[in-house]
């Protein structure tokens, strides 16, 4: 089969359930299985959402949302992955460190909400801090897996190729866990579009999550559904992004392995 076509019968795959999701939803709404109110067709929805998209609001509801979750992302990644490639690496620093990095991670982001008010206020601060503290210990835990998973036989052999320790970093340790950070990633990206939403429903004037919680006290019904719409969508988008990571050359191998 050519490769045109076989793309072509990927994406009628892919475009299919959306399609029936739709097909679905306008039939239950058309039947009136659930009252309007609580239930709006996807027509409503529709121009609730090119509404939204006209007068602006989307768009900068959007912008808000995307720079807290890359900025408290980022800060985690730059932060959690150096972190974690020390614990996984020094058996004194996994004894130390990996059970706060447990008992932090497996707390609710969402049980910081009251703090993150009291300690930063309304606004860009809080949601920023809560994302981080989302995919901060994620991040650490899995790369000090991926780390103390690496056979012990590649660093013997590096040592004996006379490695520095800067060159067993770059050739051997990024490689080897580049596939499971990338994987872990991709989860914390998703929990921290998670968070960013509820942070704004309760410490925003702005965002995505703001816009759901102001369409609920409006019982604007119609663009609540927008904007979850608009949230699933850039969600997809942004894991696509980072599943284009997996196409680097040097990260490939672990994916066909």
């Amino acid at each position: 089969m050519p490769e045109s076509e076989s793309k072509e019968g990927s994406w009628l795959v892919a475009a299919s359930g959306p399609v029936l999701l739709v097909v679905l939803w306008a039939i239950l709404s058309t039947l009136t299985v659930f009252p309007e109110s609580l239930f709006p067709h996807p027509l409503a929805v529709g121009r609730g959402l090119l509404a939204e998209m006209s007068n602006g609001r989307l768009a900068t509801d959007t912008v808000a949302s995307l720079f807290r979750v890359s900025t408290g992302f980022l800060l985690a990644a730059g932060l959690g992955i150096p972190l974690g490639l020390v614990i996984g690496r020094s058996a004194l620093a996994r004894t130390a460190l990996l059970p706060l990095v447990n008992f932090f991670r497996s707390l609710s982001p969402l049980a910081w909400i009251p703090f993150a008010i009291l300690w930063l206020g309304i606004g860009d601060p809080p949601a920023i801090f809560l994302i981080f503290m989302a995919a901060f210990f994620p991040l650490v835990l899995s790369t000090s897996a991926a780390v103390a998973n690496i056979p012990s036989v590649y660093f013997r052999v590096a040592s004996d190729l006379g490695m520095s320790r800067a060159e067993m970093l770059r050739d051997v340790t990024l490689p080897a866990v580049a596939p499971q950070v990338i994987t872990a990633l991709r989860v914390t990206a998703g929990l921290s579009w998670l968070v960013v939403v509820a942070a704004e429903m309760i410490a925003g004037r702005d965002g995505l999550g703001f816009a759901v919680w102001d369409a609920r006290n409006g019982l604007r019904i119609d663009l609540l559904v927008a904007t979850m719409v608009a949230i699933g969508v850039i969600g997809v988008v942004l894991d696509r992004v980072l599943v284009g990571l997996t196409r680097i050359p040097s990260v490939r191998w672990g994916y066909e392995r």
